[in-house]
């Protein structure tokens, strides 16, 4: 079966798509992606819920917003989309922020994304060293000789795994390193080809629950002087505590934390950040959040302005002066 279509009823079609288009844009229709991570990961979960709730459709959305989670490689990727112009705004760990802002660190030589702003620190991220149990791996310095996955590049979980490494002592050259996110990852460990792997994110992650509930699994303490150490030197490192049974057969195991933080451009429209701001701290939102994450309940408002490696944009300023979060 064919058709044809004629040059009058195309221009016309055109015209009309045209003037949908133009319509859009004269009701205010405004587009703001929201960077995120692997889909196995807590990132995009959580993106998504905040995405739903600020767009104009959310219970206490912004009026004419359109914003969608985007999944991606994480935090060193989010901010180069940012600084690119190809996201508006995305998920970070607080250190990879920093690093970028001031053009330290891992950004050391690659200039500063001096326009990068922070909207809100979210929830804590835990650093999260996933074993197999027959792997014989009871502490960082058990991976020496190991199968080791440290993350994609791109990620901030690459960054802090490098970190971790060292304070212990070992390299990349000391593991048989592997760069994969969590998901493959976990599969590589059911078929016994890879041994342990590294995780930053909030608990419980979606990939490492399905894991230990098919798999026998064992989580790798960061405890001790080689963290203490650690904690001392990279400020934006905290203790954390992974609780027993988060995942199963799993015991409390001590590790270390960053923030995870939404950040956006200086050159975003401080009118649109401020209602962004104030419908993520909305009831809506706080609804969405609670039903639909397990790490949603982590983000408060009383957290929003901790972890400040960066400036806040002028819009989320301006609502946590107003809310009385920021004196």
């Amino acid at each position: 079966m064919s058709f044809s279509i004629s040059r009058r009823t195309f221009t016309a079609g055109a015209a009309l798509m045209i003037a949908g288009a133009r319509s859009a844009f004269a009701q205010g229709q405004k587009f703001f992606r929201i960077g995120t991570g692997g889909t196995s990961g807590t990132y995009y979960p959580i993106g998504g819920l905040i995405a739903n709730s600020i767009s104009s459709t959310g219970p206490n959305g912004v009026e004419g917003l359109v914003s969608t989670a985007v999944s991606s490689n994480g935090s060193v990727a989010n901010i180069n989309a940012i600084s690119g112009g190809s996201s508006e705004s995305g998920f970070t760990q607080s250190d990879v922020a920093y690093w970028a802002h001031s053009g330290t660190g891992l950004y050391d030589g690659k200039g500063k994304v001096e326009d990068l702003r922070l909207i809100a620190t979210l929830y804590p991220e835990t650093l999260h060293i996933v074993a197999r149990a027959d792997a014989g791996i009871k502490s960082v310095a058990d991976l020496k000789g190991k199968r080791v996955s440290i993350d994609e590049p791109g990620s901030g979980t690459i960054v802090d795994a490098r970190l971790v490494l060292a304070a212990y002592g070992l390299t990349e050259k000391d593991i048989h390193p592997e760069y994969l996110k969590p998901g493959p990852s976990g599969e590589k460990m059911r078929d016994n080809s890879l041994d342990a792997f590294f995780f930053v994110g909030g608990f419980p992650a979606g990939a490492i629950v399905e894991l230990a509930a098919t798999s026998g699994i064992t989580l790798v303490p960061v405890s001790g002087p080689e963290a203490d150490k650690l904690l001392e030197e990279q400020k934006f490192f905290s203790k954390n505590t992974v609780p027993a049974d988060t995942y199963k057969g799993v015991g409390e195991t001590e590790t270390i934390a960053v923030a995870a933080q939404w950040v956006t451009s200086a050159k975003q429209d401080d009118e649109l950040v401020y209602e962004i701001t104030k419908s993520l701290w909305s009831e809506g939102t706080r609804n969405a959040l609670d039903a639909g994450h397990a790490k949603g309940k982590s983000i408060v408002l009383e957290n929003a302005i901790t972890s400040l490696g960066i400036p806040l944009h002028p819009g989320a300023e301006r609502f946590y002066k107003e809310s009385g979060t920021l004196k």
